[in-house]
């Protein structure tokens, strides 16, 4: 396995990034919604502006049914962001996306990020199997693991 970026491995460990990875798994077995965490070093631009970059330069954007959402952290500049493509945006409002980054937050003020990564990807995955049930033929059409920027 690939040796992480000092920047990375200051905020998560190995075991930490494989936790939130299988995290994913587990909140995505419940629905046909895909979650993806994704890390940035800086972040110089509103945190939402490049979340939506980093969202469609990982293809989240084609999945078959629009229904994907994003952890995005720039860990030295402290940002946060979380958004979910259309259809998911407008079954769960705006209120649903700022709670969910002030829970995050709190974890981060706290030293505590592995916690807030798990919170999210588990709050996210019983949010999304209320609006989008796992169907028989779902796949999994985004990787679970964290990808690094």
């Amino acid at each position: 396995m690939a040796r992480h970026p000092r920047w990375v491995r200051r905020l998560l460990s190995e075991s930490d990034l494989e936790a939130v990875a299988r995290g994913v798994a587990a909140a995505e077995s419940g629905t046909s919604a895909e979650i993806r965490v994704h890390l940035d070093h800086r972040c110089p631009q509103d945190p939402v502006a490049r979340a939506v970059a980093v969202f469609e330069r990982l293809g989240m954007h084609r999945t078959e049914d629009r229904h994907g959402v994003l952890v995005y952290i720039a860990v030295a500049d402290r940002k946060l962001a979380v958004i979910g493509d259309q259809g998911i945006h407008d079954r769960v409002g705006e209120g649903y996306w700022r709670e969910l980054v002030a829970d995050v937050t709190r974890h981060f003020r706290e030293e505590r990020p592995r916690d807030g990564l798990l919170h999210a990807v588990s709050e996210l995955g019983r949010a999304l199997a209320q609006h989008f049930p796992r169907r028989p033929d779902d796949t999994n059409e985004l990787a679970d693991h964290v990808s690094i920027g």
